[in-house]
C-alpha cells in the first residue's frame, strides 16, 4: 500500500475529518424491552404485537440539550442519531407519509430537538436512518413503492431540519444484490443538503468498502480499523470506526461487558492513527437517560481529550512509508495545521518500584525510518517534559520516550514533535 497518488479530498470531506471524534445514538422503541436494538428480529417477528411498544413510549427524560451537553463535555464534535431504526418507527414528524412516529404517539419530534440542540451548543447534527425496514410490508412485497418511500423519508430531513452534517445509512448489507436506487437517494441529499456527507454503512462482513460513487466515507462497524489505500482511486473518500460501549446498540439491561475506558481510549486513538474518525455509542433508557456508567465513561475520555485533543482533532496519516515504528504501538501522525508531528505511545510503562507499580509497559528508545523532516525538539503534551532523539543522514529518528512517573497513567500518551 503505498498511498502516493492521493486524489484531493472535497471540502466537506476534509470538514468531516477534522471533527475527528463523535457520539452515536441509538433509542427507540426496542429501548423499551431493554434486551438490544434487534430483539423483534430477534424473537417472534410480531410487528401487529411489537408496534404497540409506540403506545408506551413516553421519553419523558429525554432532554436534547443535556444529551448533546453530554456529548460536548466529552469532547465530540458532532452527534449521529438514530432518527429510525430498522423496526420502523420514527422518531421525527413524517409529515404524512406514515403514522408509525414520535408525533403521533407522544406528540413530540425528536429529530427537531436534537438538531436545535446541536446548533445551540455547536455540535454537527449527523442522522441515522434505516434502509431496511422491518414495518413497511412494501420492503418485501413492491421493493420500488418502498425506495420511493424512503427517499421521500430522507427528503423529508433534508427539507425541515436545518442544515445536516451527513446521513448515516444502515441495512444495504441485507440485499447485496439488489437495486437500491442509490443515485435517486443520493440525489436528493445533493439537491436539498450539497455539503452534507453521505455514508451507507457495509456492516462487518464488508469493512471499508465503497459501495457507490456518492459514497464519501466507509465504515468500519465494531472496529478492526486498517488504513484505507487511496493510491490512484478516483475520488478522497474518509473512513469512519463505528464501536458499541458493550455488545449492543441499543440498551440491553443484561449485557454488562463494557469497555473500560482505557479500552476506548485505546480505540480512539487508533482509529486515527489509522486514518478515521471515531464514532461512540451510547444507549439511552425506555425513557432517555443515560445510564451512569455511559456518562462516566465519556467524561473519563473528555479527561484524556482535555490533555491529548489536539493530536486528535489535529491530526492526520503520514503518506506511507514515511514514519514507520520500530515498535508496532507506537505511531507517529503529522499536524493537519502546524509544523509539526504527533507521536501515539500505547504501551509505555511506568517508571518506579517494581515492588509498588502494577503492570508493564515498554519505555526507552524507539525507531521510526523515512523521517526527512528536521526536528528541533519533542516533549510530551502533558508535562512539557523534553525528550531526547536523533535524526541520522538515512531519515531515521530515534526518541527516547520516558515512561510515566509514579501516580500517572493516560492509558495513550502522546508526544508532540516540533519541526524546523
Amino acid at each position: 500500500m503505498s498511498n502516493v497518488n492521493l486524489p484531493t479530498p472535497e471540502k466537506r470531506i476534509s470538514d468531516y475529518e477534522a471533527l475527528a471524534y463523535g457520539m452515536f445514538v441509538h433509542w427507540g422503541l426496542y429501548s423499551q424491552i431493554e434486551k438490544g436494538e434487534w430483539i423483534y428480529w430477534m424473537t417472534d417477528r410480531n410487528m401487529d404485537k411489537y408496534q404497540h411498544l409506540a403506545e408506551t413510549f413516553t421519553a419523558e427524560d429525554f432532554d436534547a440539550r443535556a444529551l448533546v451537553e453530554t456529548a460536548k463535555k466529552a469532547g465530540c464534535k458532532y452527534i449521529t442519531f438514530t432518527t429510525r431504526h430498522h423496526e420502523g418507527f420514527s422518531l421525527y414528524d413524517t409529515r404524512g407519509l406514515c403514522d408509525f412516529d414520535s408525533v403521533h404517539f407522544c406528540n413530540r419530534d425528536f429529530v427537531r430537538e436534537f438538531c436545535d440542540a446541536c446548533n445551540e451548543f455547536g455540535i454537527v447534527p449527523f442522522l441515522y436512518h434505516t434502509t431496511w425496514d422491518w414495518y413497511q410490508k412494501s420492503f418485501d412485497e413492491d421493493f420500488d413503492t418502498y425506495l420511493e418511500y424512503l427517499r421521500q423519508s430522507v427528503e423529508i430531513l433534508c427539507k425541515y431540519y436545518g442544515k445536516i452534517g451527513g446521513f448515516f445509512f444502515d441495512g444495504n448489507w441485507i440485499k447485496p444484490h439488489g437495486d437500491w436506487k442509490l443515485d435517486d437517494l443520493y440525489g436528493t441529499i445533493r439537491k436539498y443538503q450539497p455539503d452534507a456527507i453521505i455514508i451507507n454503512n457495509t456492516g462487518m462482513g464488508r469493512r471499508g468498502e465503497r459501495i457507490h460513487k456518492d459514497i464519501d466515507v466507509v465504515t468500519f462497524e465494531q472496529g478492526n480499523v486498517h488504513p484505507i489505500d487511496r493510491d490512484g482511486v478516483p475520488k478522497y473518500c474518509a473512513a469512519e470506526v463505528c464501536l458499541t460501549m458493550n455488545k449492543h446498540w441499543g440498551i440491553a439491561k443484561n449485557d454488562l461487558n463494557y469497555k473500560s475506558p482505557a479500552e476506548l481510549i485505546y480505540e480512539l486513538c487508533n482509529a486515527r492513527c489509522c486514518g478515521a474518525n471515531f464514532l461512540l455509542n451510547v444507549s439511552p433508557t425506555a425513557s432517555g437517560a443515560l445510564i451512569p456508567y455511559q456518562t462516566a465513561t465519556l467524561d473519563i475520555i473528555g479527561s484524556w481529550l482535555s490533555v491529548f485533543g489536539e493530536a486528535i482533532y489535529d491530526s492526520e496519516m503520514l503518506v506511507y512509508p514515511d514514519g514507520v515504528s520500530s515498535i508496532a504501538n507506537v505511531k507517529i501522525l503529522k499536524s493537519r495545521t502546524q509544523n509539526a508531528y504527533y507521536i501515539f505511545d500505547f504501551v509505555l510503562g511506568e517508571i518506579g518500584d517494581k515492588n509498588v507499580t502494577v503492570g508493564s509497559g515498554y519505555s526507552g528508545i524507539v525507531g521510526f525510518s523515512n523521517v526527512k523532516a528536521k526536528i528541533e525538539k519533542i516533549e510530551w503534551m502533558d508535562s512539557k517534559e523534553s525528550l531526547e532523539f536523533t535524526q541520522g543522514k538515512d531519515n531515521s529518528l530515534n526518541v527516547n520516550l520516558t515512561g510515566y512517573k509514579y501516580g500517572t497513567d493516560f492509558c495513550v500518551r502522546v508526544a508532540k514533535a516540533y519541526l524546523k
